[in-house]
């Protein structure tokens, strides 16, 4: 007959069965690291990238995207309300100074350049006749005042004779005073006449040149209408290639309405943009590396935006070689700013190995080991890494790929 177990027996085989548990688990566990010990303790050199380490100039980047776009872009616009009449030459198509694109209606601009012309000319013709007109009244005028100044002469000769008869008894007082009278009132007459002429020149020349400024104003504004009626036949204004044009022939455009864009496919530029953070290190004149196809273009910063959108500060820049090869409108680069740099730097070429903290565990080849050794890092950019401490000389090679499952050995064998 079977007994019952007591409770301090069936204590006994759990702490038992939970203890042989343990060491089970405890054995995988040790089983896994020494495994892996033994497994990674042992690897090929072709299994790492080696770098080496060397002397040189490193710098310290600030990072950006960019795109390539010409150097100059220029849009065209219609110079009147027309119609497009014909179209010549279609989109990518290299044009010179001069070349026709397409002509626009100039039936109604040419009527009203030929009715201000003979505007103009009545104009003119009307200036002419009242300039005339302003001599003959200023001669007039003039005769008029010579005139009285003779009839004033006559008058004080004859004002001689009457005090002169009056002294022998041949004329009366009255007489006297009536010659002083008659003569003060012609001096009179010849001060507002010659008063008159005064004012009457100085109006004439300021009515002449009020005319003169009217017709000034109607022939620049013709000018402006010949000017326009020969944009109707739209021209490439410089060398470059069409990248559009408005290929609607019979479309009524407003003026100011985009015709044709070109740009100069020779020389490029590229804007840059990068994150907001950047904008108190960013200024004009900083020289600037443009990745393409795995070489750098030198360049500079020619202008910064002041807009800040997105969190996104944009920028220009000019390259020094800007009609490169490799260059093609909206293509999208890499672009390092440089902030600042160091000659003659221990550096070696950056890889999955440099977590980009200041201390670090790296491997160094010491012979047919890879030791760990501790170091502290200086500037890095996307090729290289700045060693600044860990005793680490020009010509020591390094282990720059990714180590990460070799961090808890001191050393690894290589073969």
């Amino acid at each position: 007959m079977d007994r019952p177990i007591s409770n301090s027996a069936q204590q006994k085989q759990t702490v038992s069965k939970i203890f042989k548990a343990f060491l089970i688990l405890a054995a995988i566990i040790s089983c896994f690291f020494l495994l892996r010990k033994v497994l990674t303790t042992k690897a090929t050199k072709k299994d790492f990238s080696i770098a080496q380490v060397e002397k040189g100039l490193i710098e310290n980047v600030i990072t950006a995207s960019g795109l390539v776009i010409p150097s100059f872009e220029q849009q065209i616009n219609a110079p009147i309300n027309t119609e497009i009449k014909a179209v010549h030459l279609k989109s990518g198509t290299e044009v010179k100074p001069g070349d026709l694109i397409m002509d626009l209606d100039e039936e109604f601009i040419r009527l009203e350049y030929e009715s201000l012309k003979d505007q103009l000319d009545v104009q003119k013709n009307n200036m002419s006749r009242l300039g005339l007109s302003y001599d003959k009244d200023l001669k007039d005028l003039d005769y008029d005042n010579q005139i009285k100044a003779l009839q004033i002469a006559r008058m004080e000769a004859q004002l001689s004779d009457v005090k002169r008869l009056k002294a022998i008894g041949g004329a009366t007082q009255e007489e006297v005073e009536e010659a002083t009278l008659n003569l003060k009132i012609a001096k009179l007459e010849k001060n507002k006449l010659a008063n008159e002429l005064n004012f009457r020149k100085k109006v004439v020349n300021n009515d002449r040149r009020n005319l003169e400024l009217e017709v000034l104003i109607q022939e620049k504004k013709q000018a402006e209408l010949k000017r326009k009626l020969r944009e109707t036949s739209v021209a490439a204004p410089r060398t470059g290639v069409i990248t559009w044009v408005n290929e609607n022939i019979g479309r009524k455009v407003k003026e100011g309405e985009a015709l044709v864009r070109m740009a100069n496919l020779e020389n490029f530029r590229v804007e840059a943009s990068c994150s907001d953070r950047y904008g108190s290190q960013l200024k004009l004149g900083m020289l600037v590396k443009v990745r393409i196809d795995n070489q750098d273009l030198q360049g500079k910063i020619s202008a910064i935006l002041p807009a800040i959108e997105n969190n996104t500060l944009e920028f220009v820049i000019e390259l020094v070689n800007a009609n490169h090869a490799s260059l093609r409108p909206n293509m999208r680069v890499e672009v390092a700013v440089i902030v600042n740099q160091k000659d003659n730097a221990l550096r070696v070429k950056n890889g999955a190995a440099f977590s980009g903290a200041v201390n670090q565990e790296i491997f160094v080849v010491q012979g047919d080991q890879a030791v760990r050794r501790n170091v502290q890092l200086g500037l890095i950019n996307s090729d290289y890494v700045e060693i600044v401490g860990g005793d680490l000389k020009a010509g020591d090679q390094i282990l720059v790929s990714d180590t990460k499952i070799y961090n808890h050995l001191e050393s690894i064998q290589l073969k």
